[in-house]
């Protein structure tokens, strides 16, 4: 029986649609280009599309997974924590380094963790959703912010969605075909066919905004969501500007300065950044999810 005010499983159910329309593109298009056009990758036809795809599963989806845990276990009786935690630790060995490597994306056995805590949070959110129902959350205060930093992204992403697919888009808002010099010296198109961690980034902030909303009744689980979907925000939004900025303006010629990388956690001013977007969304969240108990509590 659904609690007042309990997470139903909407938005994470989109979520989860989502990124299942991106793991079959991967498939895809790893699958019928040669390993040479793509990044970092050396495995051939349906065991290169396979190969990918679970690495994706890795990074960045198993980071995803960890904030549907949260939002199914609000809604599970507390014995479901034997599998949600295990989930939350599986997807977690993603964090340790040298899981994935951005040299060498070809799957190895160590991908197999991450992509099962993967497996188990898809399975917890199903059997919520048996419980609390796939309705979206009703209308939010920040909705409107939401609705206008998706639309935005999904703009920005157009020549990655493009690559996803394994095609060039012409010449023109966008470069992709250009030659691009990346940081080894190594000439590559600006924007490579195949997957790019500035879509990563894009998917993440959608993420990140989509699981923002459901409304989670256990004090601690609420916390450890806002918390973690407020670092998404801000990681997502740094790497989407990152590749985007780089690609679109430094290759195409207009500016010199790039912006580092924040793919992994560090000590340097680009994580600032991250940080403070997260800080940011973090007391929007807070402010919203507030006026959201005294809304329920009238």
């Amino acid at each position: 029986m659904q609690r007042p005010g309990e997470a139903t499983q909407g938005e994470a159910l989109v979520t989860w649609a989502l990124w299942s329309v991106v793991l079959v593109a991967v498939v895809v298009t790893y699958a019928r280009l040669d390993p040479a056009e793509l990044y970092h990758t050396s495995n051939e036809g349906i065991a290169g599309g396979v190969s990918r795809a679970v690495v994706l599963l890795n990074f960045p989806i198993a980071l995803v997974a960890i904030a549907a845990v949260l939002i199914a276990l609000d809604v599970l009786p507390r014995s479901a924590w034997l599998v949600g935690g295990p989930a939350v630790a599986l997807c977690a060995v993603v964090a340790w380094p040298g899981v994935v490597d951005q040299d060498d994306l070809d799957v190895r056995w160590i991908n197999t963790v991450p992509a099962a805590g993967t497996a188990l949070a898809v399975a917890l959110t199903l059997v919520a959703f048996r419980r609390s129902g796939s309705t979206l959350t009703e209308r939010l205060p920040l909705d409107p912010a939401r609705t206008a930093i998706g639309v935005v992204a999904l703009v920005a992403s157009i020549p990655w969605f493009a690559a996803e697919l394994g095609v060039y888009l012409p010449e023109g808002i966008w470069i992709m075909e250009r030659p691009g010099v990346e940081a080894d010296g190594s000439t590559i198109a600006a924007v490579h066919l195949g997957h790019h961690h500035g879509l990563d980034g894009t998917l993440v902030l959608l993420s990140g905004l989509l699981l923002s909303r459901p409304r989670i009744v256990e004090t601690g689980l609420a916390t450890a969501r806002w918390l973690y979907v407020s670092l998404a925000v801000g990681y997502g939004a740094v790497n989407m500007a990152q590749d985007y900025w780089n690609e679109q303006l430094v290759k195409r010629g207009w500016l010199d300065w790039k912006i580092p990388s924040a793919l992994n956690p560090k000590l340097a001013w680009i994580w600032l950044v991250v940080l403070g977007i997260a800080a940011a969304a973090g007391v929007a969240l807070r402010l919203e999810d507030r006026r959201a108990l005294r809304r329920l509590a009238a």
